[in-house]
């Protein structure tokens, strides 16, 4: 079976253009008690579990004093998910940095291939936080196994979710109360634009998990949106999502919608939905 290059992990080489995952010294403005994990070393830790790096995102910053130690998102997919051809892929995604910006932190997620979109899990599989101080061994190894034991249960949430169709109104309810995440109050946009396909994959059912991903993609992408500004009477066109803190926020929280409205549509199937 031929594998497709665009889904390879990445080489070694183009691990080292991102040179912060491999800063050894933090910023200068930390503790004593500061103890860096290296972000290499995560991802060397994390290959003994068979899971390789899949994307690499950077933060910019202004601060060339910062420069290598800023915030970073590091995604990961299992080996098997590289060579099985499916819609989605559950993904180990990590946080650092070493200028006490953000805490090592461990989440699980969904990345979508059609539309290279990723989404994060919400609450109902809580991130794991490892602060800048102490051994690195110590709970790395716990963690991966329980997030290497959680990944069929998502799957199985995915199928769910991808099961249950949705009204025109349960639609438009989701797609309200997703606004919030991305618009602050001043700014007035019509919900029903969240709701608009942006590809012919997105309009063949209106599950949970298809209006989701389309709700995810108008509020992460660039020029989906338009509305306007109630304190200055200024139109405006919705601009990208390029904060990686922002970027996580939102699909935490649709993730967090799409769970709660499965359980509401379907009480009695929540202990399945929750395994």
């Amino acid at each position: 079976m031929s594998v497709n290059p665009k889904i390879l992990p990445l080489s070694q080489d183009e691990l080292k253009n991102h040179t912060v995952l491999y800063t050894t010294v933090p910023h200068e403005d930390v503790s004593s008690k500061y103890a860096l994990i290296s972000s290499i070393d995560v991802i060397n830790e994390l290959k003994k579990f068979n899971w390789l790096v899949s994307d690499v995102q950077v933060s910019s910053v202004k601060d060339e004093k910062r420069e290598n130690k800023q915030v970073h998102l590091v995604r990961l997919r299992h080996f098997d998910d590289f060579l099985e051809q499916k819609e989605s892929a559950v993904e180990i995604l990590f946080f650092n940095s070493f200028d006490r910006s953000k805490s090592f932190s461990l989440s699980i997620g969904l990345y979508r291939f059609c539309c290279s979109n990723g989404l994060i899990i919400g609450d109902s599989y809580d991130s794991h936080t490892l602060r800048h101080i102490g051994n690195l061994e110590n709970n790395l190894d716990d963690i991966i196994s329980k997030i290497t034991e959680f990944k069929p249960k998502l799957e199985q949430k995915v199928k769910l979710l991808s099961s249950l169709m949705l009204s025109n109104e349960e639609m438009q309810t989701f797609a309200r109360l997703a606004v919030p995440l991305k618009f602050p109050e001043h700014l007035e946009v019509d919900y029903n634009q969240l709701l608009v396909p942006q590809r012919a994959e997105d309009s063949k059912d209106t599950s949970i998990y298809t209006i989701l991903n389309v709700i995810q993609e108008n509020l992460i992408r660039s020029n989906n949106v338009v509305g306007v500004n109630k304190e200055t009477g200024r139109r405006f066109t919705s601009k990208e999502v390029t904060s990686l803190k922002k970027d996580y926020d939102i699909n935490v929280g649709l993730f967090n919608l799409a769970e709660r409205i499965y359980q509401i549509k379907q009480p009695e199937s929540i202990e399945a939905f929750a395994a």
